[in-house]
C-alpha cells in the first residue's frame, strides 16, 4: 500500500474512534419505558370472620411478584366505592391499635385488608376523621360480591417501619431449645397468683403451627382442669378433631367434660363485644377448679391481653406485666432487650402498653408506676363481671 493512501485510512480510524468515544458520552435521550405501576383490578374478596378482616383473592407470592414490597404505601378501592388511601402494605400487623393496613401475614392463604386490633373491616372500616373529639367510622358495607382493586401509591413510604417490625419464627421444633419454648408454655406466678394455679401457651388443639401435641403434653403434666380457650368455637374444634394430626387427647378429655371455656374473641380489644367476652369466660373460670390455662392460637396477643387484665387484677406491677408479655417475642423470635433493643422497645410500646394505657383510660395517670388493680376492676364491671363475681376470680387465683 502507498505511503499516502497507508496514511489517510490511519487518519479516517483515528477520527472514526475520537467520534464513537464522543457519542458514548453522549447521554442517550431516546425516550425509555417506565416500569408499570403494580396494580391488581377487580379481584374476588372474602370476609375473613376471626381476626375481622377481608381477604383479596391473590396470593401473597403472586402479589409480591407483580411488584409490591413490603413498606409500600397502596390505595385500595372496592367496587362498592368505599376507599382505603395511602395505606401501609406490611408482612405483619405492625401499625398501632385502630389503623389500617394491607397485610400478608405469614401462613394466610391471601393479602388481607384490616384494621389492626379494630373494628371488622367488612362492617366498619379505618378511621375517617375526628369531630369534636368523637371518632367517627365510616362503613365499608361490603359483601360477597364486592371486587377489590389494589394499586402501588408510593414505593417504600413505610419501609423504615418494616425493617424494624419484620419479625418470623418457624414451626420447627429443633428450632427451639426446649418444648416449653416451642409451645409458649409457662406458668404465671406474680402479685397474688398462687403457684402452679394459671399457665399460658399457644393452642392445644389447633395444630396448623405444629405446636398442639407439645402443649397437650406440658398441660396434662401441669394438671391443668380448666381452659379458657380465646381462639375458638365449638364448629373449630369440631374441624381440629377430624384433622388426621389431631393428637390433643388430653385437652380432648377436657374438652368432653365441659372444661374448655370458648371464647371466639376477635383482635378488637378496644371494642364493648371484645370486653363482654372476657367478662363471661372470667366469671366461667371463677366458678371452676384450677389449674387454668389461657391460649389463643399463638398465645401471643389475645393472650397477652387477658393475662394482664388477670395479672392486673392480682396486683402484678407493671414490670412484671410486660416481662411476662415479652417472653412471649422471646420464646418466639428470640427478641429480648438485651439483644434486640429496638426492636423490644417498638413491639413493647405498641402492644403490651397500649394494652396497659387502655385499661387505665387516664392521661393524668401514670400507667407504668400506679396501683393498676382499681383500673382493672372498672374495666371487668365494664365487661359484665359483679364486685362478688371479681372477688371470686381474685381468690381462685391465689389457690
Amino acid at each position: 500500500m502507498k505511503p499516502c493512501i497507508r496514511k489517510a485510512l490511519t487518519v479516517f480510524a483515528a477520527v472514526m474512534t475520537a467520534a464513537c468515544r464522543q457519542s458514548a458520552d453522549v447521554p442517550d435521550k431516546t425516550p425509555q419505558p417506565e416500569d408499570p405501576v403494580p396494580i391488581i383490578e377487580n379481584y374476588e374478596i372474602e370476609h375473613e370472620t376471626e381476626f375481622g378482616g377481608v381477604y383479596i383473592h391473590i396470593t401473597i407470592d403472586d402479589f409480591n411478584r407483580l411488584g409490591f414490597v413490603y413498606g409500600d404505601s397502596v390505595d385500595i378501592v372496592f367496587s362498592n366505592g368505599y376507599t382505603m388511601e395511602d395505606i401501609p402494605y406490611f408482612s405483619g400487623y405492625y401499625v398501632p391499635a385502630g389503623k389500617p393496613l394491607l397485610v400478608a401475614y405469614p401462613g394466610y392463604p391471601y393479602i388481607k385488608a384490616a384494621v389492626n386490633y379494630g373494628n371488622d373491616l367488612w362492617e366498619e372500616a379505618h378511621l375517617t376523621e375526628e369531630m369534636n373529639g368523637q371518632t367517627l367510622w365510616m362503613k365499608a358495607d361490603l359483601n360477597a360480591h364486592d371486587k377489590a382493586t389494589v394499586k402501588l401509591r408510593e414505593k417504600g413510604k413505610y419501609l423504615d417501619i418494616q425493617e424494624a417490625r419484620n419479625i418470623s419464627y418457624t414451626d420447627y421444633r429443633k428450632d427451639y431449645p426446649s418444648d416449653e419454648v416451642f409451645a409458649n408454655f409457662r406458668m404465671i406466678q406474680m402479685g397474688n397468683i398462687g403457684e402452679n394455679v394459671l399457665y399460658r401457651s399457644a393452642s392445644p388443639c389447633d395444630n396448623s403451627h405444629n405446636r398442639a401435641p407439645y402443649v397437650d403434653e406440658l398441660i396434662g403434666a401441669a394438671g391443668v382442669q380448666c381452659i379458657l380457650n380465646l381462639a375458638d368455637t365449638t364448629e373449630k374444634i369440631e374441624g381440629y378433631m377430624e384433622k388426621d394430626d389431631f393428637e390433643s387427647l388430653y385437652f380432648l378429655g377436657l374438652y368432653e367434660k365441659n372444661k374448655v371455656v370458648l371464647l371466639g374473641l376477635n383482635m378488637n380489644y378496644h371494642s364493648e363485644e371484645f370486653a363482654k367476652s372476657i367478662g363471661r369466660g372470667l366469671i366461667e373460670m371463677s366458678q371452676r377448679d384450677g389449674p387454668y390455662l389461657v391460649h389463643c392460637t399463638e398465645g401471643k396477643d389475645r393472650t397477652g391481653f387477658v393475662c394482664m387484665v388477670i395479672e392486673a387484677l392480682a396486683g402484678a406491677s407493671y414490670q412484671e406485666i410486660v416481662d411476662d408479655y415479652m417472653l412471649t417475642y422471646a420464646n418466639y423470635y428470640e427478641i429480648d432487650e438485651a439483644s434486640q433493643p429496638k426492636k423490644y422497645k417498638t413491639i413493647k410500646e405498641s402492644n403490651i402498653d397500649d394494652m396497659i394505657e387502655f385499661i387505665v383510660s387516664d392521661d393524668s395517670v401514670d400507667y407504668k408506676n400506679c396501683d393498676l388493680v382499681p383500673y382493672v376492676k372498672n374495666y371487668l364491671a365494664f365487661a359484665g363481671m359483679s364486685e362478688e363475681q371479681i372477688e371470686a376470680l381474685q381468690t381462685k387465683l391465689k389457690g
